[in-house]
């Protein structure tokens, strides 16, 4: 097995290699190579499979029977489709996990030309800024940086944010109904601090999620970034062909 990357493990190496094989190769259950014979294949020691097997495990890639072996999981089930209003906490509880949000910044700052501009708002007018990082059973998942227009949410605070999900006090204490969330994303790999807070090497591959979203008046009431794990996500979209 080639060493393709100077900071990369080879359990992690391997990782990649299997992860690929189950994407393009592999059906859901089918059964992979045992310990042994992965050690043989790829000339690696029993400890570095183990690792990338209990990582692929985790990553929900796999699952194991006792005394039958190591299958290939569904991954239709864990697809997200984007073409429904995105919740994160409901997405998570519909896969079986646990969700968790962790805000690690609030505060109010003055809008720039950026962000005056995504928002439609003018140079200077307030927003709260919110910096959040979303888990599942414990393991990081999403950065969300998020971007509202006070105005909006007079008096909003910490212990709001701490007490429910951010959609739901949207509604139940501003009045605010969401019609619309206008989201797009791309592939990029993960820089600095980013890395860090998702717990993944600097460099890996991750999603950036852009999302706006719209009132029933058919305002701006949310400008989100987000980063988000490219091996804990999938995506799916439905195209619905309206006859004319």
């Amino acid at each position: 097995m080639k060493k393709t990357h100077k900071k990369q493990p080879l359990y992690d190496q391997l990782v990649d290699v299997l992860r690929e094989k189950i994407e393009t190769e592999f059906g859901p259950n089918t059964m992979l190579p045992s310990e042994r014979e992965l050690v043989e294949r790829y000339g690696l020691s029993r400890t570095t499979v183990r690792l990338a097997l209990q990582e692929l495990e985790k990553m929900g890639y796999i699952y194991r029977q006792h005394g039958k072996g190591t299958f290939v999981s569904d991954l239709s089930k864990k697809t997200t489709n984007l073409s429904g209003a995105y919740s994160f906490t409901e997405q998570m509880k519909a896969l079986g996990k646990i969700p968790e949000t962790k805000i690690l910044e609030f505060e109010i700052i003055e809008a720039n030309s950026y962000l005056a501009k995504q928002l439609h708002i003018s140079l200077g007018d307030s927003l709260y800024k919110l910096k959040r990082l979303r888990l599942a059973d414990n393991q990081p998942m999403m950065l969300e940086r998020s971007y509202l227009p006070v105005k909006m949410f007079l008096g909003m605070t910490l212990q709001q944010l701490e007490s429910k999900p951010l959609y739901s006090l949207f509604e139940e204490s501003y009045e605010q109904t969401i019609r619309v969330a206008d989201e797009e994303f791309y592939a990029s790999i993960v820089t600095g601090k980013d890395a860090e807070f998702l717990d993944i090497m600097e460099g890996s591959p991750v999603l950036h999620l852009v999302r706006k979203t719209y009132n029933t008046k058919n305002e701006l009431i949310e400008f989100t970034r987000s980063v988000a794990r490219a091996d804990q996500f999938r995506y799916k979209i439905s195209h619905i062909r309206v006859n004319e």
